[in-house]
């Protein structure tokens, strides 16, 4: 090298570290002034946001964002709020005691078909991760020999009780996780199986007393009830749809037309936090023992860092690593909030009877996700987004969903109420 070359090099660091310097001084972002935006100013109209959240390891990004500083960096401050239930983020988001969450994906879209409580506008506006759920069965029930979908489906035709199963929210992923895999192997969720409603902190206590005989929720209480010795992992929600969004940030409608550039601010605040967490193994072992803090997740931390790092066990001998472990960014393939995603929910909302007819899916995912809002800030990142608003993905059951025809998607499953 040389000492031209290195001389250029030095410069260009120095330049970095006060460009860095300046931002923080100042709350703003080169990138951010640069970008072009609708109109007027870029500076965020509300500058302290709270964010509310689960105790879930996916609530990573979030916390990590706030944690970390990135969201000073942006002219924000993240203030991360602990929720003790799904209903209760849905009640808070509604009256506007929360102003953002870390939020099941289904749930607002629940909420804005009003299906899953009081009827609001609400709005999508980044997907906060991919994949790392999981379906736990009791361990009493691995002892009979239902440790996967189709054992579990024998047991059930053979030896006939009431089998109770758990999810987080009526309207939430993990129910239409728990549904579809269930359905795959001919179980109809309504009819051939009770399900109740638990709060993901409680699942395993609950379990643990004989409450339910299966559940599905976030890490880290699938791996938490095998670290306790009570149950085992029956599937993990990414092997019944490889990179299937996840939580999602979450708002009101309201909250978007009046605070776009604080939404915008957030949404970059929380994408470099995901890809900071994605960069590497120390970078994720500093997240699990930030979030397993009491004020988070509140567990150890080795019940959390095992699967964030794609290494699984059943709780039945069985290891292996998953590459399609739980995701925060992933080259910003996780945070494009997909049309084809939302409507996908409203698939199975319709499939399961929450709605009774189908709604105009496409005209509803327009209105929920906020693509434009979401380009505007991984532009001004320089973070990729795909060439279209759909994907194609094909399920544990072999059905392909591309987001064409969604009437005829939800009404072509065997197995529906």
């Amino acid at each position: 090298m040389t000492h031209s070359t290195t001389r250029k090099i030095l410069m260009s660091r120095r330049t970095l570290i006060k460009a860095a310097a300046a931002s923080g001084a100042t709350g703003l972002v080169p990138g951010l002034q640069s970008a072009v935006y609708a109109q007027g100013s870029d500076k965020p109209e509300k500058e302290e946001v709270r964010i509310g959240f689960i105790p879930l390891t996916d609530c990573a990004s979030v916390v990590m964002a706030s944690v970390l500083g990135f969201d000073k960096k942006y002219g924000v401050k993240i203030i991360p709020t602990k929720e003790a239930s799904w209903a209760g983020v849905r009640d808070k988001l509604v009256n506007g005691e929360l102003d953002m969450a870390h939020v099941l994906y289904g749930l607002v879209y629940g909420v804005h078909l009003g299906v899953g409580g009081p009827k609001k506008d609400m709005a999508v506006l980044m997907t906060l991760n991919n994949n790392g759920q999981a379906i736990t069965l009791s361990k009493k029930l691995a002892d009979k020999g239902a440790v996967d979908a189709a054992s579990l489906a024998k047991l059930m035709s053979t030896d006939k009780r009431e089998y109770t199963f758990a999810q987080t929210f009526p309207t939430g992923t993990h129910a239409m996780w728990l549904y579809y895999w269930l359905a795959s192997v001919g179980v109809n969720p309504m009819k051939d199986a009770k399900v109740i409603t638990v709060p993901p902190p409680q699942m395993v206590a609950n379990m643990r007393v004989g409450n339910m005989d299966g559940y599905c929720v976030g890490e880290p209480w699938g791996h938490r009830a095998i670290a306790d010795g009570i149950g085992i992992t029956a599937v993990t929600t990414q092997d019944i749809w490889k990179d299937h969004p996840e939580k999602v940030l979450g708002t009101t409608g309201e909250f978007v037309k009046k605070y776009p550039n604080t939404a915008r601010a957030v949404m970059m605040a929380i994408l470099e936090a995901g890809r900071w967490i994605d960069a590497g193994l120390q970078n994720k072992n500093k997240m699990a023992e930030t979030v397993a803090d009491k004020s988070y997740v509140n567990t150890s931390v080795d019940v959390i860092n095992q699967r964030i790092l794609g290494r699984y066990q059943n709780g039945l001998g069985k290891t292996w690593d998953d590459p399609n472990y739980m995701k925060f960014f992933n080259d910003g393939a996780v945070n494009f909030p997909y049309l084809s995603d939302g409507m996908w929910f409203l698939t199975q909302h319709k499939r399961w009877g929450l709605l009774k007819e189908h709604p105009d899916y496409l005209a509803v995912a327009k209105q929920v996700n906020q693509i434009d809002l979401y380009k505007q800030a991984a532009g001004a990142l320089k973070v990729s987004v795909p060439a279209s608003p759909m994907r194609s993905s094909k399920l544990i059951d072999g059905v392909v969903w591309d987001g064409k025809e969604p009437a005829k998607y939800a009404d072509g499953f065997k197995v529906k109420v």
